[in-house]
């Protein structure tokens, strides 16, 4: 009989790590789960006499072409030549998570996205600014180590946000390698895919635009935030019943959708939100860190949504 539901193991928050660990280990293959690994485990928890650097060069080390040139995946903050205590694993480094590390006793923090409020993390034109200050002075005083991985965990095969993401969604099963962005899913109403999608991403509003009642089994799946065109491509391309994102600009995609449904196009749309969009992504890498730098302990540290809803 055919499998008419969407959910595909125990919903995201209950995952124990052996699962995690196993569903990764089978979905990633070889690729970034054989490397080298950087030092014989010790019992306190740190990684002896490995530095920060040598955690990131591990990670690159199994990334086709890295390290790139003019990438956003440099430090942001911190010596990365210092001994490696602990890592954090996070979207983004905010007062909060740096809180968390701090009690952690981590001093290496691997964001996904910018640390100061923009895409290149520049700061200059911040200044004095007291938001930024506070911030560069905290990680300072605790000698915590920022760094980006956005483009690498991109373009590892597979994608390791995508498969973060589909794991929390238990849509692993769906996952083509040879066609990533396209799920072919058993029929389901747009509103139980929207269930579906806020019970395992603990997402308490999203924002769509279809027919509740409309059956959806071609799904794109872009998460974080690829701009208009990028996402209107993928539409064009694989002419989706639903296109879920994680960001999008109001005056694009959702744009081009609503005016594609009012000539009977029956394409629905779905915005997570780009932090939560991409999450898992960051928890898919803790295994991997695991593998990496024996010894070592690893927290992923959830930033969760900025947003309060009324």
């Amino acid at each position: 009989m055919p499998d008419n539901t969407l959910d595909g193991s125990l919903p995201h928050k209950a995952w124990g790590r052996r699962d995690f660990l196993t569903t990764m280990a089978a979905l990633t293959g070889p690729a970034l789960m054989t490397g080298s690994l950087l030092a014989a485990p010790r019992r306190d928890g740190h990684g002896g006499d490995t530095t920060i650097q040598q955690v990131i060069d591990a990670l690159l080390a199994d990334i086709p072409g890295a390290p790139f040139p003019n990438t956003v995946d440099t430090i942001k903050a911190g010596d990365p030549n210092q001994p490696v205590k602990g890592i954090v694993t996070t979207m983004f480094a905010t007062q909060a998570v740096i809180a968390k590390a701090i009690g952690l006793g981590a001093n290496f923090i691997i964001a996904h996205e910018p640390t100061y409020y923009n895409h290149l993390d520049e700061t200059t034109w911040l200044g004095n600014d007291p938001v930024f200050k506070a911030k560069e002075r905290i990680l300072k005083e605790h000698g915590i180590c920022v760094w980006r991985f956005h483009d690498g965990i991109h373009a590892h095969t597979p994608d390791g946000v995508r498969m973060g993401v589909l794991q929390a969604l238990g849509w692993d099963k769906y996952y083509d390698a040879n066609n990533p962005a396209m799920l072919s899913l058993p029929g389901m109403p747009l509103k139980e895919v929207i269930a579906h999608l806020k019970k395992r991403l603990g997402i308490e509003h999203l924002k769509y635009i279809g027919d509740p009642e409309q059956v959806c089994s071609k799904i794109v799946l872009s998460p974080g935030a690829a701009g208009g065109r990028g996402q209107i491509a993928q539409i064009e391309q694989y002419q989706p019943d639903l296109f879920i994102c994680g960001e999008l600009n109001e005056w694009e995609t959702s744009e081009y959708v609503r005016d594609a449904r009012y000539i009977g196009g029956k394409i629905a749309l779905v915005v997570l939100g780009h932090s939560v969009s991409e999450e898992p992504g960051l928890e898919w890498l803790v295994p991997v860190l695991n593998q990496k730098a024996p010894g070592v302990k690893v927290t992923h540290v959830v930033t969760g949504d900025a947003f309060s809803w009324a």
